[in-house]
C-alpha cells in the first residue's frame, strides 16, 4: 500500500495558540525544563531516545523534582532507541515516583529486537503546554563543551492544540495494556487571552499504521500536489519512495520551486552514500540541493508557500512512512511560516554547501558511483523488508 492509497485527514485545527520555534541545544533543554519546573498538575513526555548522559541526568532531576511538588509524572521511551538505559536508571526514576514504561518490545536478545518504533517527541505540561519535534534526550542535541549540538527544531506551543497531544500521551500510554483504567487529562485552568496578531491555526498529524494513521504522509504528498510557488525542506535520511518522488516530480514541472537542504555529515553513513545517489535525479527535477556542513543535521521541517510549517519527526522515507509512530504539527499563519523561511535560507547562506550537476560531475568516481548504488539499494532494501509487514497488512 502506498502513501497515497487510503488516505484519511483526521487533523481537525485547533485555532487558539501560541508558537515558537525552539533549536537544538541550549535553547530546548532550557525550555524542557522551565516546562518541568513550572508544571503544577501533569507532566506528559514521550521520546524515541533518552540517554543516561549529562542531560539525561538534568532532564530526570527536573522530572524527580516535579514528582516532589505532587506533579504526576509519565515517561515513554522506545525500547529499541533507548535499548542502553541502564536499569539502575529507570528503578532510580521510579523509585522517585516517575511512572515509566519502554514502548515496543515485543522480544529482544543481544542481537535481535522486533517490535513497534515509538519515534515521536513530545512532552506536555498541564495539558496546555507542549513541546514536539526532532530532539531526543541525549548530549548529541545539546551543546556540550567544544561539541555543538546537532541541527534539529521542536515546536514549542501554548493552547488548545497541546489538550489534544495530551490526550494522545494517554492514548499511547494505554495502549501499552488494554486493561488499565483511562486517566483523563486535565482541563487546562483559566489561561491568559491571546491576542489575535499572536493566535495560530495548529494541526496535529500523525503516521501510526497500526492505527491506520497516515496523515503526516498525507500532508506532504498534499503538499507536493496543492503547493503554487514554491517549498522549502530540511530533512535528515532523505530518501523519499515512490508515490513522494511521483509529486515531487509533477510539483517541479508546474514551476514550484522546490528547495531541499540534507545533511553534508551524518550519523549514519551509508544512508547518506544511499541520499546521494539520488542526487542526479533531484537535480535532473530542477530542485535546489544544499548540504549542511558544521555538523549533523537531523531536523525535519518543511514550508509551502510562506503559508504553513510542519514541524515533526517525520524523516521523508518509507521507515516514517510505514513503520514507525510519527508526530507532526502543522501551523498555518503567514507570520510564523516566513519567518521560519527566513531562517532556512540563513542556514542556506551561511552553513550549506550548493550541490549542482557540474559539481557532481567535477567529483564523480567509478568507485563512488558504485558506493553510492550499492548503498541505495541496501536501505531501501533493508526498509522495505523492515515495513513488508505494515506496508500489506492493511
Amino acid at each position: 500500500m502506498s502513501a497515497g492509497r487510503k488516505t484519511k485527514k483526521h487533523f481537525i485545527p485547533t485555532s487558539l495558540n501560541k508558537v515558537k520555534l525552539v533549536k537544538a541545544g541550549k535553547e530546548y533543554f532550557d525550555c524542557l525544563i522551565n516546562m518541568i519546573e513550572q508544571a503544577e498538575k501533569i507532566i506528559h513526555l514521550q521520546t524515541y531516545i533518552f540517554d543516561d548522559d549529562v542531560t539525561g541526568q538534568a532532564v530526570a532531576a527536573a522530572l524527580k523534582a516535579a514528582v516532589s511538588r505532587k506533579v504526576q509524572v509519565f515517561v515513554m521511551v522506545d525500547a529499541y532507541a533507548s535499548r542502553v538505559l541502564s536499569q539502575k536508571f529507570i528503578n532510580e526514576l521510579r523509585s522517585a515516583g516517575i511512572n515509566f514504561r519502554l514502548f515496543g518490545q515485543l522480544f529482544k536478545s543481544s542481537y535481535f529486537y522486533f517490535g513497534r518504533r515509538l519515534h515521536q517527541k513530545l512532552v506536555v505540561t498541564d495539558a496546555f503546554y507542549a513541546l514536539t519535534g526532532g530532539i531526543n534526550i541525549s548530549n548529541r542535541y545539546n551543546d556540550m563543551p567544544g561539541e555543538p549540538a546537532w541541527l534539529d527544531f521542536a515546536l514549542y506551543t501554548e493552547g488548545e492544540i497541546a489538550k489534544d497531544l495530551c490526550d494522545l500521551c494517554w492514548n499511547t500510554w494505554k495502549g501499552f495494556t488494554t486493561s488499565e483504567l483511562a486517566v483523563p487529562c486535565p482541563q487546562p485552568g483559566v489561561r491568559p487571552i491571546l491576542p489575535p496578531e499572536e493566535a495560530c491555526e495548529v494541526s496535529m498529524c500523525r503516521n501510526d499504521w497500526v492505527r491506520r494513521k497516515n496523515e503526516i504522509s498525507s500532508l506532504y504528498v498534499n503538499m507536493f500536489r496543492q503547493a503554487q510557488s514554491h517549498i522549502t525542506i530540511l530533512s535528515s535520511y532523505f530518501l523519499p519512495g515512490k508515490v513522494i518522488r511521483s509529486q515531487l516530480a509533477a510539483a517541479s514541472r508546474r514551476g514550484v520551486k522546490i528547495r531541499v537542504i540534507i545533511a553534508g555529515v551524518s550519523d549514519v553513513p551509508i544512508v547518506k552514500y544511499a541520499e546521494r545517489h539520488i542526487y542526479a535525479w533531484l537535480l535532473k527535477h530542477k530542485v535546489e540541493l544544499y548540504e549542511y556542513k558544521p555538523t549533523v543535521l537531523h531536523g525535519k521541517i518543511a514550508v509551502c508557500d510562506t503559508q504553513w510549517v510542519t514541524v515533526g519527526s517525520y524523516n521523508i522515507n518509507n521507515l516514517s512512512a510505514y513503520a514507525s509512530i510519527e508526530l507532526n504539527l502543522k501551523v498555518k499563519q503567514t507570520g510564523f511560516a516566513k519567518a521560519t523561511e527566513t531562517m532556512l535560507n540563513r542556514i542556506t547562506e551561511q552553513d550549506c554547501k550548493l550541490i549542482t550537476t557540474e559539481y557532481q560531475l567535477q567529483h564523480r568516481s567509478i568507485f563512488k558511483g558504485f558506493t553510492r548504488w550499492l548503498s541505495y539499494y541496501i536501505v531501501c532494501g533493508g526498509l522495505y523488508l523492515s515495513t513488508f509487514y505494515y506496508r500489506h497488512k492493511y
